[in-house]
């Protein structure tokens, strides 16, 4: 299949890879000239706005920063200039609102359209094993499938338009939670005298056991290799896990549901960027306690 790929960041990038090694012809936008050359280097062929990308395709994908960019990219360069009946797909995290607005632009407009935000990092964008959350009626999401399952390892579909985008930032705050949960254990651990390593096989085997602790340890030389082996670089930054969780308080408001643990990883999150490390992965707020 023809695709536009719009947005080849540090996740895009890997996606849009992927795509080709799955054998499709992608078609590339970037406004960065160096996310346009990797995405050369990996077979896609590269254009200089949105609306040569979308030319011919029978779909398009993005990965994008946030909602006011996906509506400006949607409303303005791809819907009325992709060719009528082609399949949209929006990878980036945004807020269920703007997801269901362009949606509902798209479809009022004859195109088919999912929100598809993913769950895992540079690694897995990579790799080809990200996890899709899709959101959009039973149709688009079977012709989502093969196209989502090319750069992940599940592609699950969560309901409705915008259903996709709830699912993220529920599971997001859930992981902001618990991560900030996993290091105030090991810290106290620490104190108390026992051997990290020691606490992670008791604890990584017993009730305490959670995705933060056993496949992303924010502790160097424990678990499985993570970002903390790394200084904490790559993975998934702390800016992002602070926009997720600041996306995650606005649907608890407007849903009128009680958040506190969520509230106060956004805050906790909050401080540790706005002290210098937002560029830092989200497990280094461990060197906070």
């Amino acid at each position: 299949m023809k695709i536009a790929f719009i947005g080849l960041g540090n996740m895009g990038g890997g996606m849009a890879a992927n795509l080709v090694k799955a054998g499709h012809e992608v078609r590339a936008f970037d406004l960065a000239p160096a996310a346009l050359e990797r995405a050369r280097e990996h077979g896609a062929e590269t254009f200089a706005t949105v609306r040569e990308a979308v030319q011919g395709v029978g779909a398009v994908v993005s990965m994008l920063p946030n909602g006011q960019i996906v509506r400006s990219v949607y409303e303005g360069d791809v819907i009325g200039h992709a060719p009528a009946g082609a399949l949209l797909l929006d990878c980036s995290t945004i807020d269920v609102a703007t997801a269901r607005d362009v949606a509902g632009a798209a479809e009022a407009a004859g195109y088919e359209t999912v929100d598809a935000p993913v769950s895992g990092g540079i690694a897995a964008a990579n790799g080809g094993t990200l996890t899709f959350m899709v959101g959009g009626n039973d149709g688009a999401f079977t012709k989502a499938q093969p196209i989502l399952a090319a750069m992940g390892k599940a592609v699950i579909h969560a309901g409705g338009s915008g259903a996709g985008q709830a699912a993220k930032v529920c599971n997001n705050m859930l992981l902001g939670i618990q991560m900030i949960g996993t290091c105030e254990a090991f810290a106290l651990a620490q104190r108390l005298g026992l051997d990290l390593q020691t606490f992670y096989d008791i604890s990584s085997v017993s009730s305490g056991q959670c995705w933060s602790m056993t496949s992303y340890c924010p502790v160097p030389g424990v678990g499985p290799q993570s970002p903390a082996d790394n200084g904490y670089q790559g993975g998934f930054a702390t800016a992002l896990m602070l926009k997720d969780l600041k996306l995650a308080m606005e649907a608890a408001q407007t849903a009128g549901s009680q958040t506190p643990m969520g509230q106060r990883a956004a805050e906790l999150y909050a401080a540790f960027a706005e002290s210098g490390h937002g560029g830092l992965d989200f497990s280094a707020i461990i060197e906070t306690l």
